[in-house]
């Protein structure tokens, strides 16, 4: 139901490291321990795929931050329904939904390749392992921290951090075997998407029958009953008017209007628990693993640090985006007909969701081989490398200062295009603030502070400024 929702490059040359969706570590050829990476490090095409993501995410998740959740995620027209914002809804579900989570997870299956390259070496595994443990239980504290004190129940990091435990086997797999196992999921929901999709079909064609008899006065069958009355209950989903979608979008309204502080956080805190019982979190992780398992052939290919060649990218980007934003404007026009007809993106959800993802992968790597590219890129490297800190930004405004008894506590229902306007001035301040701050400090605050806590030593805050030398 909450969208989860980390990031880049400006150039072609000087290709030398990475990080993760945080840093990678490298080797203190001095000190020979390991340690974060430096600023000369980083390959900057994978901070600005950071960036662009940890930007855009903010995209999905304020209409939920902003409710109501229980009827828009049901009954899109609850958010508002202008002809503005039916255009703002079919772009962002045809370009952009869930696949900032792509992007994500991709890098973080890419950020593994690049953590780990000291792994490789016989006497390495031991070392790198604990600290890439260590690195992502740390992440852990840190996505419990945002749902329970920030009270954001669609955390990603916690799910990350959850499948980066079983993540580390896989470094040494060939790319013959992580396509297919990262597909894996894909092809599982296709498939039951499929199953899906013949059992309405059934029960649409039965109900075309049933319903003609049941009114002229005839006796259903025990099969067109049972037909009719599931057609009912889906009507009544879409339309929200299914008694628990009622009866939680009560429950949503009272705490959102509620002056105190307690019954906003009580009900976004239950509103996480739900979803766990419900299966969510699982959902996450089996969606979010095999996407990162992609990530590490993407890597193996050279295909998401830039080393392929731009006719690749090209070709990779045209068959990707033509696939996946066909079959997701399908799926839209699908969904706008807000009726329980059998719907082709319960099959292609997955698949069009990993295509539109590697499209944009594709995409940003050309952007910046192109001058005038790369300097419309540059400005989401410092996003990409503040990617951690901006997260948890975004939460704050969403959660504390638009939309909380103690901010500005503004209404909802505002309607997408609405939502997407406030999206746009919130991340065009944050991209400043980013570029900003980096002129004075070498990390941002959370980035610092994960640092200090995974290697145990505090690494320097301050940009010391470059001076002139030989080796």
């Amino acid at each position: 139901m909450v969208h989860r929702a980390s990031l880049p490059r400006a150039g072609v040359a000087g290709r030398r490291g990475l990080s993760q969706d945080i840093s990678a570590a490298a080797v203190d050829p001095q000190a020979g321990h390991l340690a974060p990476v430096g600023p000369a490090d980083r390959i900057a095409v994978l901070d600005v795929i950071r960036g662009v993501a940890i930007l855009g995410i903010f995209f999905m998740n304020i209409p939920f931050m902003a409710g109501p959740i229980w009827l828009a995620d049901s009954n899109p027209r609850a958010m508002g329904w202008s002809e503005a914002d039916r255009l703002v809804w079919t772009v962002i579900q045809t370009t952009w939904e869930g696949t900032q989570r792509g992007l994500l997870q991709f890098l973080f299956g890419a950020g593994l390749m690049v953590f780990a390259r000291k792994a490789m070496e016989p006497d390495g595994p031991v070392g790198v392992a604990d600290l890439y443990l260590r690195r992502n239980l740390w992440l852990l504290g840190f996505g419990l921290f945002d749902i329970f004190c920030l009270l954001w129940p669609g955390d990603i990091l916690h799910v990350y951090a959850l499948c980066a435990l079983g993540l580390f086997p896989f470094r040494r797999l060939a790319v013959r075997w992580l396509l297919p196992l990262g597909l894996g999921f894909a092809a599982f929901t296709f498939v039951t998407g499929a199953i899906e999709y013949r059992e309405r079909a059934q029960i649409a064609a039965t109900v075309r029958t049933a319903l003609p008899k049941a009114q002229a006065g005839h006796r259903l069958t025990a099969t067109e009953a049972a037909a009719v009355k599931a057609w009912r209950e889906a009507e009544g989903r879409i339309a929200g008017t299914d008694p628990l979608i009622r009866s939680e979008a009560r429950k949503e309204a009272a705490a959102r209007s509620s002056p105190h502080m307690a019954d906003y956080a009580g009900w976004m805190i239950g509103s996480y628990l739900m979803l766990v019982g419900k299966g969510e979190l699982l959902f996450g992780v089996a969606e979010a693993f095999p996407a990162m398992l992609i990530g590490i052939a993407l890597w193996r290919l050279g295909f998401i640090q830039g080393r392929r060649r731009a006719r690749d990218y090209l070709l990779v980007m045209a068959a990707a985006y033509g696939f996946g934003m066909g079959a997701r404007y399908l799926g839209c026009l699908e969904y706008l007909a807000f009726a329980p007809q059998p719907k082709t993106i319960w099959m292609t959800d997955e698949l069009a969701r990993l295509a539109v993802s590697l499209g944009h992968v594709a995409a940003l790597n050309l952007l910046v081989r192109a001058r005038i590219g790369a300097a419309l890129a540059r400005p989401f490297r410092a996003a990409g490398q503040m990617a951690f800190t901006l997260y948890f930004l975004e939460q704050i405004i969403g959660l504390w200062i638009l939309y909380s008894p103690l901010g500005f506590d503004l209404p909802g229902g505002q309607g997408w295009a609405h939502l997407a306007g406030q999206a746009a001035l919130v991340t065009a301040g944050l991209l400043v603030a980013a570029n900003v701050w980096l002129r004075h400090f070498a990390m941002g605050p959370l980035e610092w502070l994960w640092r200090t806590l995974a290697y145990g030593a505090a690494p320097p805050f301050r940009r010391v400024a470059a001076t002139s030398g030989t080796d």
